[in-house]
């Protein structure tokens, strides 16, 4: 794997983005099997997440089946928008102190999550934007393609490919901007527009390989959706160790100080 340049320093000298690797189109399936022996080594905060994101997901289904309304499905959705990131940075520091030869503990995941939380919530937000631009794009298509109340297969078609490509649009922005962006965060003293770019720029570089990362993430949730969530207990933490292990291998953020470490000096 061969480094990439960067161009431009922020005022701190630092680079406007960092350098990433040339990957394979088979390493995410290493990142997986990296990101098992997380889970082997880490089982009590692995179930401890994953049962509180089941408990959270049937929760949110019962009370939509109980209110007749969609509207608390959005509003949990847009709720999870901010949580998804300080979630997932937990995880990172479970495979952080599974590589160091420690037990992974809870107590030391929270301190990760406190240390980058202001920037895991600018993170957030971003995301929070871009999530509702898409709910109003797909209200608009209802606009300029509307239909009668019981549409035949003929005619909802037409709506349902725009609603996808919207979606398809949407959601490799998203994929994107988040692929190593928040391991960055929580991983040296960086700012989230730098985390950002540096996240888009490894995307842009390695099409093929994030590619099969994407069909492995859409593959998890699907098998997690047809499982009534079950299977997201061991899926969303392998998936979250998996993207630290890829950051690690994809990202080369050597110039950035450790995260902690100014806060030292």
């Amino acid at each position: 794997m061969t480094g990439s340049s960067t161009t431009g320093t922020t005022p701190r000298g630092l680079p406007f983005l960092a350098p990433c690797r040339k990957l394979e189109p088979h390493a995410p399936y290493r990142w997986l099997r990296k990101g098992w022996n997380d889970v082997r080594h880490g089982w009590r905060p692995t179930l401890s997440y994953g049962l509180t994101l089941v408990a959270a997901s049937w929760l949110v289904t019962a009370l939509a089946f109980r209110l007749g309304s969609y509207v608390l499905v959005f509003a949990a959705l847009t709720g999870f928008v901010f949580i998804a990131p300080v979630a997932a940075i937990g995880l990172y520091e479970v495979s952080r102190q599974a590589a160091a030869g420690r037990k992974p503990m809870m107590i030391v995941t929270l301190r990760g999550i406190r240390r980058v939380f202001g920037n895991a919530m600018v993170f957030s937000l971003a995301l929070l934007v871009v999530f509702l631009v898409w709910a109003r794009s797909v209200s608009l298509i209802s606009v300029f393609m509307p239909m009668d109340a019981d549409p035949t297969f003929g005619e909802m078609w037409p709506y349902l490919l725009a609603g996808t490509m919207v979606g398809a649009l949407f959601s490799a922005v998203t994929f994107a901007v988040s692929a190593f962006s928040l391991p960055m965060i929580e991983d040296r003293e960086t700012d989230t527009i730098t985390a950002v770019v540096t996240s888009v720029n490894a995307v842009l570089r390695n099409k093929r390989a994030m590619a099969n990362w994407a069909a492995v993430i859409v593959t998890a949730v699907l098998i997690g959706f047809a499982t009534g969530f079950l299977m997201f207990i061991v899926m969303i933490p392998l998936l979250g160790y998996a993207t630290w292990h890829g950051y690690l291998e994809t990202i080369d953020a050597s110039a950035w100080p450790k995260a902690g470490q100014e806060s030292k000096r």
